[in-house]
């Protein structure tokens, strides 16, 4: 698997550039051309932004554009799935830009893949991530009433060709997710690497441990 590191990259810079991998990918499999060089899985992180997926709802934003402003944060409607999560410094973010057909399987045991790779990173650092029933994404505490999300997930499919990806919170400000409804969710909280483990976690090392892991 091929793995670009972006750094710290404006969302709609890497937005515009997944979209534009991610039509070549269709385009080249309309023509009937071999895709498996043009795959590729983006990692970055993102000055603080705000987005919603396709089906989500608004009002999960709990502020107005000038408190936006205010705390230095930007907003987008996009078209991935799920609804509203944060983006921001000290957050791993994946952008896997892949053509399912070369791996076989469905796109929703592609996301339970991705889900799987989380858990093993995290299992690195001796966090127990799970899954939660009817949600997707990591969780610590999975089917408990202290349930608490450490990573997100929200992906867009086409002609099998995938963007979008993951939002693994490493030493992520915790405290810009009072300001939304985090994934539509009013009961659960969420949680960071660093919180759980008492200390800032290295995020080049992280990076390498979610590189080691065949996800797909």
């Amino acid at each position: 698997m091929k793995f670009v590191d972006w750094q710290l990259i404006d969302y709609k810079i890497a937005w515009d550039n997944q979209e534009a991998l991610f039509q070549k990918i269709i385009q080249t499999k309309k023509e009937a051309q071999d895709t498996h060089h043009l795959e590729t899985v983006f990692l970055c992180e993102h000055p603080h932004v705000y987005t919603l997926g396709k089906n989500g709802q608004v009002n999960n934003l709990l502020i107005n554009e000038d408190f936006l402003r205010r705390i230095d944060a930007t907003f987008y409607k996009i078209d991935r799935g799920g609804d509203i999560t944060y983006h921001g410094p000290g957050q791993l973010v994946g952008y896997p830009v892949l053509d399912l057909d070369n791996h076989g399987g469905s796109l929703k045991s592609y996301i339970y893949k991705m889900e799987e790779a989380i858990i093993q990173a995290l299992a690195h650092y001796g966090i127990q991530g799970a899954r939660l029933d009817g949600a997707t994404g990591v969780w610590l505490a999975g089917n408990t009433l202290n349930a608490r999300k450490i990573c997100a997930i929200g992906v867009r499919a086409s002609h099998f060709v995938t963007m979008h990806g993951f939002a693994l919170n490493v030493n992520t400000d915790l405290t810009y997710f009072n300001y939304i409804n985090p994934c539509g969710f009013t009961d659960k909280g969420v949680t960071s690497m660093q919180k759980e483990l008492g200390r800032s976690v290295d995020m080049e090392e992280v990076k390498k441990v979610f590189k080691s892991i065949y996800f797909i």
